[in-house]
């Protein structure tokens, strides 16, 4: 069941704490456990859903124009054998830069859609229970067309024994994400900065290296795109995302660092490379308003140290093999002389006898 990842965020300290701590605390699973040495554990989930309860959606998207507002609801499990009360909050979202989608810990101010979203306080659920709670979303007048992410959260507080004895409350949450789009002139922008390679050399003369391409994408539009696009070097041609990976998605106003290897790259002391990004917008009817390519070229030093080692060996080799010819030559000349000369003395020698 898709979640919010869960952070848990040190509230409080006891009375003999003058400060407060923060804590995280990601957990992988659906529901949500939180332990201290009082309480039994809590496992809990939430989601989307009607007035009857979850309805399959993964997040709750809007598209709403400028002053108007929509009611919905949630529903939060608690898989616990015992009465939970939760405490009921929205925060504006964000992408982490692992791509996974967060919200503003308890600590920071919303200053976007998460001050739109109405709902009660806290609420109560048995065990075993699920609770539909109604919250609605109401659209400031002036707010500016495009993507607005917040999310919804349910929490609960539990005592952690932190370093030195000290007692800490831990607040535990877990949620679903809530986009709005407002109603307006879209204009879907992205631009790719930042950019550099390197060049990781084989030392294998006969293989050729690998170039590692590095770029900030941000989004510099008002909608949420999706981001593919090239990578070349050397003759070769890498596209990202990879196969069997999801696209990343950027908010309005994010930017997210990749890194793309290409293998294949022989070392020609200049290897260009370039990245081309095709980026995508992410629309509620199924179009897909065009988005304007950006790219970015350069080239990275690459030295054929190891194979110009090889024509070194090979020169010296060559050289001496000639200088070995040459030495025997003169050796063999030198032979014949003297034979020449041992030749002509006898023959002097039986003539004058």
């Amino acid at each position: 069941m898709p979640h919010l990842p869960l952070r848990a965020v040190a509230a409080r300290l006891t009375a003999a704490l003058a400060a407060a701590a923060l804590g995280l605390l990601v957990l992988p699973a659906p529901a949500v456990l939180a332990d201290d040495a009082a309480d039994a554990p809590v496992r809990w989930s939430v989601t989307p859903s009607d007035a009857n309860g979850p309805d399959g959606r993964r997040f709750a998207e809007y598209q709403l124009d400028p002053g108007a507002s929509a009611d919905d609801h949630l529903a939060i499990r608690n898989s616990s054998d015992h009465e939970v009360s939760f405490a009921l909050a929205a925060a504006d979202g964000y992408f982490t830069r692992s791509g996974r989608f967060d919200t503003l810990s308890s600590d920071k101010k919303s200053v976007d859609s998460g001050t739109w979203i109405s709902l009660p306080p806290s609420v109560t659920v048995a065990a075993g229970a699920t609770v539909v709670v109604p919250y609605s979303i109401s659209v400031p007048e002036r707010a500016e067309p495009g993507d607005h992410a917040a999310g919804i959260t349910a929490s609960i507080t539990s005592t952690q024994t932190a370093d030195g004895g000290a007692s800490v409350g831990v607040e535990s949450r877990i949620g679903f994400r809530v986009l709005t789009r407002v109603n307006g002139q879209l204009a879907p922008a992205a631009a790719l900065t930042n950019g550099s390679a390197s060049y990781e050399m084989s030392w294998n003369p006969f293989r050729p290296g690998s170039v590692t391409v590095s770029f900030d994408v941000q989004n510099t539009g008002n909608a949420r795109i999706l981001v593919a696009g090239t990578v070349e070097a050397g003759g070769q041609s890498i596209s990202f995302p990879a196969e069997g990976e999801s696209a990343p998605e950027l908010l309005p106003g994010d930017h997210r660092t990749l890194s793309v290897s290409v293998p294949g790259a022989w070392p020609l002391f200049s290897v260009p490379v370039a990245v081309t990004l095709q980026p995508t917008a992410v629309t509620f009817d199924g179009q897909r308003p065009e988005v304007a390519p950006a790219s970015w070229t350069s080239s990275v030093i690459a030295v054929p140290w190891p194979q110009i080692a090889v024509l070194v060996g090979l020169a010296l080799v060559v050289w001496a093999l000639v200088g070995s010819r040459r030495r025997s030559r003169r050796r063999l000349t030198a032979m014949l002389d003297r034979a020449r000369e041992e030749g002509r003395r006898t023959a002097e020698q039986e003539t004058s006898s």
